[in-house]
């Protein structure tokens, strides 16, 4: 067994290793309530910087950027509902860290090469997925289904070739108007920023199970027209009725599938190329393979 395959040799018995993986979840909790704690003093500026889009979507039309709330408790609750949400992302790296030190010894030294860096490109593609929705996505989403209320209207009326309910004096049509709620819209954002990060993850995903033997770039190219449906299918399904924030989204996770076929691509060939060095593969099993 090469050195690169050798487990940590810091072997310990059940009992030694549930009361790491008790300190190590201690540690975690510990760092996750602190993280919380700090948040909260920050919550409503954090609070601002979520309605960021929807402020300048309203600033835009006219209206002032007022949310409301209809439960006593209703700030308090998206407030606290920030703070968990920020502790956990403030504290992730103590956790990640944590884990790692839990689960690295049963781990070969090979193989704590190979996850370690996906440990570290995980939470920074996250974050990139996240601004992607805050910066851009949010934005049109906000004026798409603020602004429909305006747009059905003035469509009805263009059609009939009748003056616009908000422009008629003494009108007696129904006019919406629109009046935010706190939590709803903030609910909506992040569900924005969930989904964008979450989809940033699958190059991690794809090159995972590239490294484990379970998908290959070959597959994932014969594939390719059935990831474009998916693709459209989760488009059309997390974000709003919008052509052009769907093929934005299309576009992005689209790019970032072409990336893990390239990814993985990378990883066959270093691993074919370890496999040839120590004598366990030659050219002749290429040959097969790719006649295969």
């Amino acid at each position: 067994m090469s050195s690169e395959d050798r487990i940590d040799d810091s072997a310990a018995p059940l009992v030694e290793h549930l009361a790491e993986l008790r300190t190590r979840l201690i540690r975690s909790v510990l760092a996750f309530v602190v993280a919380m704690m700090a948040c909260f003093t920050v919550a409503q500026p954090l609070l601002g910087f979520i309605q960021q889009p929807l402020i300048e979507v309203l600033a835009a039309r006219g209206q002032n950027p007022d949310l409301i709330f209809t439960a006593p408790q209703e700030q308090f609750f998206v407030l606290v509902r920030i703070s968990v949400i920020g502790g956990f992302a403030l504290s992730f790296p103590v956790i990640g860290h944590q884990l790692w030190r839990f689960v690295a010894p049963g781990l070969y030294t090979s193989e704590q090469n190979a996850f370690l860096p996906f440990l570290f490109a995980s939470p920074i593609l996250f974050l990139l997925g996240a601004s992607f929705a805050h910066y851009v996505v949010t934005p049109l989403a906000m004026s798409f289904f603020i602004g429909f209320a305006d747009a059905i209207p003035q469509l009805t009326a263009y059609i009939t070739g009748t003056i616009p309910p908000a422009l008629s004096e003494g009108s007696t049509e129904l006019r919406t108007v629109f009046l935010g709620s706190i939590r709803e819209s903030t609910d909506l954002a992040l569900k924005f920023i969930f989904a964008f990060g979450l989809c940033f993850q699958l190059p991690v995903l794809l090159t995972l199970m590239g490294k484990a033997g379970l998908v290959s770039a070959e597959g994932l190219g014969n594939v390719r027209k059935w990831a474009v449906v998916g693709i459209l299918t989760l488009a059309a399904l997390i974000t709003p009725p919008d052509v052009i924030t769907q093929i934005i989204l299309f576009t992005v996770v689209y790019g970032l599938y072409e990336m893990s076929i390239q990814l993985v691509r990378i990883v066959e060939m270093r691993r074919d190329a370890r496999l040839r060095d120590e004598g366990l593969l030659d050219d002749k099993d290429d040959e097969e393979d790719a006649k295969a």
